[in-house]
């Protein structure tokens, strides 16, 4: 019995999209979980790029407002601010540079190399498979804006896409 993701080669994803003869149904979902968890993984490190950012911007803002104060006058209180805070490290010993950095080159990258690896090993490195089968399952075949790829979609004014 054939998988359910087989389809012809007419009608639904193109080749890569395809996952290869003999590729099961539990493999593509196990893949499709793997790359879901890849998105949040990429998704934190959006964040923490933003925090770190943020964080960036901030220091230098207090700067500027422990120079106001100085100019106003209060001398003890900027004082006070720019020892305590102005530079500080965010965490033991590092700034939001360094976390970052700590991210990307340990945990991020050993995630994304092993998501790769899988997708290689098992789908000759092919992407977005279960999303594919998806988009073929609830997609309205033959209908205005159901198409299964960018090349079947009918051109503005009614004639063929190729024309």
């Amino acid at each position: 019995m054939p998988d359910s993701h087989a389809l012809p080669p007419h009608d639904g994803p193109d080749a890569a999209h395809r996952p290869p003869d003999g590729v099961s149904d539990a493999t593509v979902k196990a893949l499709g979980k793997l790359s879901e968890a890849l998105e949040v993984v990429e998704h934190a490190r959006g964040l923490l790029y933003g925090f770190h950012r943020l964080t960036g911007t901030a220091d230098l803002a207090l700067g500027e407002a422990v120079d106001m104060l100085r100019d106003a006058g209060h001398q003890k209180l900027a004082n006070d601010i720019d020892q305590r805070i102005v530079g500080r490290n965010i965490a033991s010993g590092r700034w939001t540079f360094q976390l970052v950095e700590e991210y990307d080159d340990g945990y991020y990258s050993e995630f994304k190399a092993a998501e790769q690896r899988a997708r290689d090993s098992l789908v000759d490195g092919k992407r977005h498979l279960f999303e594919a089968g998806m988009k073929e399952r609830r997609r309205s075949h033959g209908r205005a804006h159901h198409e299964a790829l960018p090349q079947d979609v009918p051109a503005a004014n009614g004639e063929d896409a190729e024309n």
